[in-house]
């Protein structure tokens, strides 16, 4: 073997064990000189949610920065330090979480999500964590005119499109249903007088009763057969559902989730 042949090959291995040893530290999270560069890779979670349901999630100016809050915001939280996971937020339609779960573009949806059976035949679903009542909200003036089921049958109303509230809404004879992804939406229907009334989650009609000038919840009371809230994974994430029913499990025995509630309900309600 020639000299150029022996220098060649012996170039070529050096630098194959440079590039393997950079390869090393690169996934070790150090530099070239052996330092910490902070770069190691870490998993994530990512979690899909409609931030207009307050307390549950919502917008919040805090520090001068708009931030996602909220109580099931910090259950995600939870459930991602319980796995060594950063946790990743989308804001999404909330008509839309499901399909974005199942194509696998997030990993969990968490957004005062109701148990219902086509839901569960999409998505696997977590152990309920949350239960709350549902609410009538109104126009102030309107309290007394809407003050039992009965009395919205024909009224036009506005609800959450793809929510249990909307399978509430079409249960009421004669009701005309306007479907809007946002919460925030309907109660701008609500104050122009394009809807009459709206259904809401308890703790969510609390809020925003508390917070907009001239809004009322009636005596009104919705039922529903789908009691209680979850989370939804992935079909077949089996591993994932094992976990978070884990985490809900230390929670409610903590007595975790009602302490998050209240902090949420105050945030949501301060100026």
């Amino acid at each position: 073997m020639n000299k150029w042949i022996k220098m060649s090959m012996g170039m070529l291995l050096a630098a194959s064990l440079l590039s393997g040893c950079g390869q090393d530290k690169a996934n070790n999270g150090t530099d070239a000189n052996g330092g910490n560069t902070g770069t190691a890779a870490k998993k994530t979670l990512t979690l899909g949610t409609s931030a207009d349901f307050p307390p549950y999630e919502f917008h919040k100016v805090i520090d001068g920065k708009d931030t996602i809050v909220g109580f099931d915001i910090d259950i995600a939280k939870d459930i991602a330090s319980d796995m060594g996971a950063e946790l990743v937020i989308k804001d999404l339609p909330f008509d839309s979480l499901l399909n974005e779960l199942s194509s696998g573009r997030v990993d969990m949806v968490i957004s005062g999500l109701s148990p219902t059976p086509e839901r569960a035949k999409a998505v696997d679903l977590s152990d309920i964590y949350y239960k709350a009542e549902q609410a009538v909200v109104v126009r102030e003036a309107d309290k007394d005119k809407f003050n039992t089921m009965d009395t919205l049958k024909g009224a036009k109303i506005g609800i959450q499109t793809g929510s249990i509230q909307e399978d509430i809404a079409k249960g009421i004879e004669g009701a005309k249903l306007t479907s809007l992804a946002k919460i925030s939406d309907i109660v701008l229907q609500l104050q122009s007088n394009r809807v009459d009334a709206s259904i809401m989650e308890g703790p969510v009609a609390k809020s925003f009763v508390k917070n907009v000038k001239g809004l009322a919840i009636t005596d009104a009371k919705p039922e529903v057969e789908d009691d209680g809230y979850v989370i939804g994974v992935k079909k077949g994430n089996s591993e994932l559902l094992t976990q978070i029913n884990k985490t809900l499990g230390d929670l409610n025995s903590a007595g975790k989730i009602e302490e998050y509630v209240t902090k949420a309900t105050e945030l949501a309600e301060s100026k």
